[in-house]
């Protein structure tokens, strides 16, 4: 199996933050058992107001940050989404908004045309329409086809994202022929990345090895019968690979989120990573942050790795693989990713794959992400 079918692109950014997202809330209508938001997401209430969201625009700009994402949760809950995407459209970003569709209308598509929104990316789980609606835990399906036609209805080029799992990787044919139906140019299978509600659930949402092979055989002959009609990427998750994926081309690299109540993180999942303080843009300047904040300084360069990454020769490919995923799963964020063949923890990896492979029936019920599934003891059920 290959990832995407070639080599990661290493992007260097001059040691700016190349691509910015926002997390405007973590709030959703959708319930998915993989979502990345963090397992105490409604401990979040204190969202950053319109004008703070500029003032991070206006300074993240400032420090050479190109590439914006509109994120959540479900961003399109943010009234003044049509506002920020003006605002951040005048400071000459390239605009991306990343939703599952919901509440996307006529006319509030029409007003973020209107803004200056550069591109869409709409998430489906299933062709079907009750497995889809199962999968995300709501009646979302029909929602999210009307949504799509209005897109392109619109004008705005579309990449179909589908979150990859055990419940719909059977279904990657049917969603080529839904794309090419529907006119988008763009779809992206990505596999399931194993952080909060998505750990919680790994045993239940990964798929096996030989599933994958035939999933990824698919999208190949796929990709010669439409040639450039549709664009397709095929993300295979690390726990198959025997190497860690090139998180974010390093930590602190190119890469800058703000959670909704304005806490700066390297990456959309750093949060897991316990003992680390993430600074907020409301008590620090963002060019700060960025530049001297202990956090942000932790596991840049190569300084902060041991063996055997400090001696590997790859380490300037993959940058020591993912520290939240090293934290998740081994309790300590300076230990190889251990999903990485040559790490000492690699085992822990093996076995959720045989955890996976070896399920048989239904399993136990997936837990949800809602405000009420874990309370307060959240931490405790991870795995």
């Amino acid at each position: 199996m290959t990832k995407a079918g070639s080599e990661p692109v290493l992007l260097d950014g001059g040691g700016n933050p190349l691509w910015l997202v926002l997390e405007l809330t973590y709030r959703c209508p959708l319930q998915c058992p993989w979502c990345n938001n963090p397992l105490n997401f409604s401990e979040i209430e204190q969202e950053l107001s319109t004008e703070e969201w500029k003032k991070v625009l206006r300074d993240a700009r400032k420090l050479g940050s190109l590439q914006l994402g509109f994120s959540g949760g479900e961003p399109m809950l943010r009234q003044d989404l049509e506002e920020l995407v003006e605002y951040a459209n005048g400071l000459g970003f390239y605009t991306n908004l990343i939703t599952s569709g919901m509440g996307l209308t006529k006319k509030r598509l029409i007003k973020l045309k209107e803004a200056g929104l550069k591109q869409i990316q709409l998430s489906v789980q299933h062709s079907d329409r009750a497995k889809n609606d199962a999968m995300v835990g709501a009646e979302s399906f029909d929602q999210k086809m009307a949504a799509c036609e209005e897109i392109k209805a619109q004008g705005f080029p579309v990449v179909l994202n589908v979150p990859i799992s055990r419940y719909n990787i059977d279904a990657v044919g049917d969603m080529i022929k839904l794309a090419e139906r529907t006119g988008i140019e763009f779809i992206e299978f990505a596999n399931i990345q194993y952080y909060n509600w998505a750990l919680l659930n790994r045993t239940e949402l990964m798929p096996t090895k030989e599933q994958l092979e035939e999933a990824e055989a698919v999208v190949n002959a796929e990709r010669e019968r439409l040639g450039k009609a549709v664009t397709m990427y095929f993300v295979i998750p690390d726990y198959f690979d025997g190497r860690p994926k090139a998180c974010m081309n390093g930590w602190g690299a190119i890469h800058l989120t703000i959670a909704p109540d304005g806490s700066a993180l390297p990456c959309q999942e750093a949060q897991v990573i316990e003992g680390l303080e993430f600074p907020n843009v409301r008590d620090k300047p963002l060019d700060w942050i960025w530049h001297e904040s202990p956090t942000f300084q932790k596991y840049r360069g190569d300084s902060w790795m041991k063996k055997p990454c400090i001696d590997c020769d790859e380490k300037e490919k993959d940058f020591g693989g993912c520290r939240c995923q090293a934290f998740l799963l081994t309790g300590d964020a300076e230990n190889t990713d251990p999903a990485c063949s040559k790490s000492p923890h690699f085992d822990v990896v093996l076995s959720a794959v045989e955890a996976a492979r070896d399920r048989k029936g239904p399993g136990s019920p997936m837990v949800m992400r809602n405000r009420h599934a874990l309370g307060n003891g959240y931490r405790n059920l991870a795995p």
